[in-house]
């Protein structure tokens, strides 16, 4: 398959096919699952190169999921993270072009299993106050925006971020959604500019690949509208781990 001057085998279309309807169901509320894609669109396209392919797609689904959760949205929430995502990103502009990708990948892994793992551990305690002071969100801010700039992989420790904030599922998706829309339309002019990561072949495939986005994400809704508040939290933690483990030894 030939899109303008890219050449595309069967399989390598199949991953981008599923990539898009991920990224889709992701976004619906079955959150850390588009971490699966990250691999998948390195092998079609390269690491970097991929990253452009993946962010219009991420804003596009935010997009819908905004629209369809908006009025679950805690705003309290995403002024706490934001400013230090910003930051983060900033720091990834200028910095994370000169790491090597592999070993800040895995790096990353380990360190969201290593934070999974706690959060398991956290759950288990009869105090589960809630963290307030703000180098919590200081740090968790820092890191989700370095690594959505570097690698697209902010979702582990945003999620991290909101279940230790014991969000109700609605409240959680709303307020996700909300601040990666944000977060996303604000690297899109590093990612054209700076990076050149984004050209208007790469949106060419973007929007074919659309279709299958919407796909997901109407999958996506009617699955969250089955799982019951206390198993939501449970699999948003154990997902999260799981795409880290898988990242770690996929790459």
């Amino acid at each position: 398959m030939q899109i303008l001057s890219y050449h595309f085998s069967i399989l390598q279309c199949l991953i981008l096919v599923f990539s898009a309807f991920i990224i889709g169901l992701s976004k619906a509320g079955i959150n850390s699952i588009s971490i699966l894609t990250v691999s998948g669109l390195a092998y079609v396209f390269g690491s970097k190169s991929s990253t452009g392919i993946l962010l219009p797609m991420l804003l596009f689904a935010d997009v819908f999921a905004v629209k369809y959760y908006n009025r679950h949205t805690d705003w309290k929430y995403i002024l706490k993270l934001l400013p230090w995502m910003i930051i983060g990103i900033i720091l990834g502009v200028w910095f994370g072009k000169d790491i090597s990708e592999v070993v800040f990948k895995k790096s990353l892994a380990i360190l969201v299993v290593i934070t999974v793992i706690s959060m398991i551990w956290w759950e288990t305690q009869s105090n589960k106050s809630v963290p307030n002071h703000w180098s919590f969100a200081g740090t968790i801010g820092l890191m989700a925006g370095f690594t959505t700039m570097v690698g697209n992989m902010a979702g582990a420790f945003s999620n991290v971020y909101f279940l230790a904030m014991r969000l109700k599922k609605e409240i959680f998706i709303g307020t996700s959604a909300w601040l990666f829309l944000i977060i996303n339309a604000f690297k899109v002019p590093f990612h054209v500019f700076i990076w050149h990561t984004i050209s208007w072949e790469s949106l060419v495939i973007n929007l074919c690949l659309i279709p299958f986005l919407l796909g997901g994400f109407f999958v996506g809704i009617k699955m969250v509208k089955h799982i019951q508040e206390d198993r939501y939290r449970k699999l948003i933690l154990y997902l999260t781990g799981f795409a880290s483990i898988f990242i770690l030894f996929s790459l």
